[in-house]
């Protein structure tokens, strides 16, 4: 059996920011995650400054893909505006192996079956034991199946769905443009471009008022991309787009139970206007890091609900979330 302090189911950005500080103070950590990576991760690859702090990482030494827009270009219902919020956009296919190989621990390929708490310790499908635990396997995290179902329940109200596609493609127009509640969609579809010819489109919406009207996201897609043709925006006949679903930020209770901790989509961590995940997954892998280095409580207080400020964004919430 492999013995080490920490273990990370996961290798995304919350766990291999959590990976890389518990390294970074001489802990010894095994990242498990049922991919090998780099790994194919559908994402529309929003990157905040915030979380680009957090990760303490400069735009002119991130070596891969990677754009900046100083402006978003909204359109809401029948208002059209440009917000002045600055944001970055990153591929994750390249972003997630980036950030894992940083993080400095032994990644291995395994799939995670069967967790149990034996004298203190975790023992992972009989192969791996650790003291400390972390869960960072997205929504479907072995981790919180086991350990936070019932701990921490999520909202089915909090369930977004998402359908979209990453793809090359030599886009003309370098900014950020987004539509919310068209054509009745509860949320919102984007088009962000990203750097070294390659695009990403898609829609989102919460999938509890959807499955209320009898319908999905994806019936939204041919309408979405007629409107991208429409507008110039792309003209492309090889759409093969994808699902997923994750969870927004909702009243979150318990996210550590002992040593086992959760982190990012495990726990529900995305913001309630823009469904944005990837700075809270990096802000509570650095959280979960310092209560295990520290010995100090585990709290989510200071990671945001929203991705915007003020009444635009609390509107957004309401609209795309609905009264909680």
């Amino acid at each position: 059996m492999q013995v080490t302090d920490a273990v990370v189911v996961g290798g995304g950005p919350a766990g291999s920011t959590c990976a890389w500080k518990l390294r970074e103070a001489g802990l010894n950590v095994t990242v498990l995650d049922r991919a090998a990576f780099p790994r194919r991760k559908l994402c529309a690859g929003w990157l905040t400054p915030e979380a680009m702090t957090d990760l303490e990482l400069d735009p002119s030494d991130y070596p891969l893909s990677f754009m900046t827009f100083d402006k978003l270009h909204i359109s809401w219902k029948a208002f059209t505006f440009t917000s002045t919020a600055r944001q970055h956009s990153i591929r994750r296919f390249e972003f997630d192996d980036f950030l894992l190989r940083r993080a400095g621990a032994r990644v291995l390929q395994h799939k995670v079956d069967e967790i149990r708490r034996i004298g203190g310790d975790f023992v992972i499908d009989g192969e791996y034991r650790c003291k400390y635990l972390i869960g960072a396997g997205g929504s479907a995290c072995p981790v919180y199946r086991t350990f936070f179902r019932e701990l921490n329940p999520r909202s089915s109200a909090l369930q977004t769905a998402t359908y979209e596609q990453e793809f090359a493609y030599e886009w003309e127009n370098p900014e950020c443009h987004l539509w919310f509640f068209d054509d009745g969609l509860p949320g919102y579809a984007w088009y962000v471009p990203k750097a070294n010819g390659y695009l990403n489109v898609g829609l989102g919406g919460m999938a509890d008022k959807l499955k209320q009207r009898g319908g999905h996201v994806r019936d939204f897609w041919r309408g979405f991309v007629a409107k991208l043709q429409r507008k110039g925006l792309v003209v492309y006949d090889n759409y093969q787009p994808k699902g997923y679903s994750y969870y927004l930020r909702g009243n979150v209770d318990v996210a550590r139970d002992g040593n086992a901790y959760i982190v990012g989509d495990a726990v529900g961590l995305a913001t309630r206007d823009l469904c944005e995940g990837i700075g809270p997954a990096v802000k509570s892998g650095r959280l979960a890091a310092n209560s295990i280095v520290s010995g100090t409580d585990y709290t989510l207080g200071e990671i945001k609900k929203l991705s915007g400020r003020g009444f635009a964004s609390k509107v957004l919430e309401w609209g795309i979330v609905g009264p909680q």
